[in-house]
């Protein structure tokens, strides 16, 4: 059955759908029928809008949710800046800390947990590109969270739209417009797959309304803010959590990987990974992504003379990975482990390391299935990915010698042919020197 097997059972109910129009009420009669902004709500509610898209976007690109709940969001104090001093996820903003653009493949140990933050303090940036304030760009965050938030504190980010990839543990996610229980192997484009395949519509899982009721006044809740990578907080003397019902399609969800409906070659050749893409932030060039996700799944591979693990390339693309559980397959020299991470940046080479390259090369070409019991993802960016301070230094997980251990030792294997029964003859062939390449000129064609 293609779904995971969870340790932990799943004790939420959800709508099913992705890019739908749901709507959820926790108690009946909380939406209002027909129109979105009635002049008395039902129920003494108010009526609230949540813009994921510009007001004038296209009607099919268009995300908006109409909100009916208790108390505005509005209604809360000044906000203030709040650990100026600690809490800055923009580099280039800290006197002596900076996004680090190289060349290098990178890869790190598995990231340690810390029992004593939450959520909002565990948050590392490891590497990104582009500026929030521009709307423009990725940030590619470690998240280590070892206790609970504050019952009393809620948190958003105005920054951009989390996509969270647990590697280990389970997070209970209280949000607006309802719970979500996340666990490792949770979280489109659907592709040219015709209308079933690769990340099903139907297995994306949204919240169905949840409220709390908490407005006598007595209790101060902490609103936190991310903003410009900055942390605020405002106080109010009611829950956030107070959205009775709700309507649209901006909305949190999540989606099992192991629902992930593989494609693959059936004849030769192995496909680019993009086969393997769960969702996309597409930039405003058609084809090409601010970051796509892309995931690595228990398959078969049945192609027929074909080297079968992911070929050696160069990409225009930046592409980091992590692994969530189990080996994979085009790594298994040990060090890519659960829990850790590496980047392959624009233009840098990489590919299977040489043990990998050497099984794969002599391995019986018979039908096979790979990844079993592994889940690897990727997001692959059109953008340059620079790495912070934290990521190269402060979190003391980088490798040293990646390079050394998966591609230096691979072997030159290249044998001319025979030519008038000399080996590696250069009879009939016409040795190009760097110079004819570098520097050739017209005249010389």
């Amino acid at each position: 059955m293609p779904v995971t097997a969870f340790d932990i059972p799943e004790k939420y109910t959800y709508q099913n759908g992705f890019n739908a129009y749901h709507e959820t009420e926790a108690v009946p009669g909380a939406l209002p029928i027909g129109a979105n902004n009635p002049q008395k709500a039902p129920l003494g509610l108010y009526n609230e809008k949540l813009s994921g898209t510009a007001f004038t976007a296209p009607r099919n690109e268009n995300q908006q949710t109409w909100l009916y709940r208790i108390l505005p969001a509005s209604s809360h104090s000044d906000f203030s800046p709040r650990e100026s001093a600690t809490y800055n996820t923009n580099p280039e903003n800290k006197p002596h800390e900076r996004i680090h653009q190289i060349p290098n493949q990178l890869r790190w140990d598995p990231f340690d947990l810390d029992e004593g933050v939450d959520w909002v303090h565990s948050l590392h940036l490891l590497a990104g590109a582009g500026d929030p304030t521009m709307k423009s760009g990725l940030g590619i965050y470690i998240f280590a969270v070892g206790k609970d938030m504050d019952p009393h504190e809620a948190f958003y980010s105005a920054d951009g739209d989390f996509l969270i990839v647990p590697q280990h543990g389970v997070l209970d996610i209280q949000t607006e417009l309802g719970h979500l229980l996340v666990r490792p192997n949770e979280l489109p484009e659907l592709g040219p797959m015709g209308s079933n395949a690769l990340a099903n519509s139907r297995d994306f899982q949204a919240p169905i309304a949840a409220f709390d009721e908490d407005h006598s006044g007595s209790t101060t809740y902490t609103l936190l803010s991310k903003f410009a990578g900055h942390l605020f907080a405002a106080t109010q003397i009611h829950t956030p959590f107070d959205v009775v019902a709700w309507h649209g399609n901006y909305y949190p969800y999540k989606y099992d990987l192991g629902r992930f409906n593989t494609m693959g070659s059936i004849s030769y050749d192995h496909p680019d990974p993009s086969i393997f893409t769960v969702l996309t932030a597409p930039s405003d060039h058609a084809g090409t992504a601010v970051a796509d996700f892309v995931i690595f799944p228990p398959r078969w591979l049945v192609a027929e003379d074909t080297f079968r693990p992911p070929w050696y390339h160069r990409n225009t693309m930046s592409e980091f990975m992590g692994l969530i559980g189990g080996q994979y397959d085009a790594k298994t020299g040990g060090g890519f482990q659960p829990g850790g991470a590496s980047l392959h940046n624009v233009m840098s080479g990489h590919g299977p390391d040489a043990v990998t390259h050497e099984k794969a090369s002599a391995a019986e070409l018979k039908p096979v299935k790979v990844g079993e019991g592994s889940m690897a993802f990727m997001f692959e960016s059109c953008f340059m990915v620079g790495v912070t301070d934290w990521g190269l230094k402060t979190c003391r997980k980088l490798q040293e010698g990646y390079n050394a251990e998966s591609w230096e030792p691979l072997k030159a294997r290249f044998r001319r042919p025979e030519e008038g029964g000399n080996v590696n003859g250069t009879k009939g062939h016409r040795r190009v020197e760097a110079t004819d390449y570098l520097t050739g000129s017209a005249g010389d064609q």
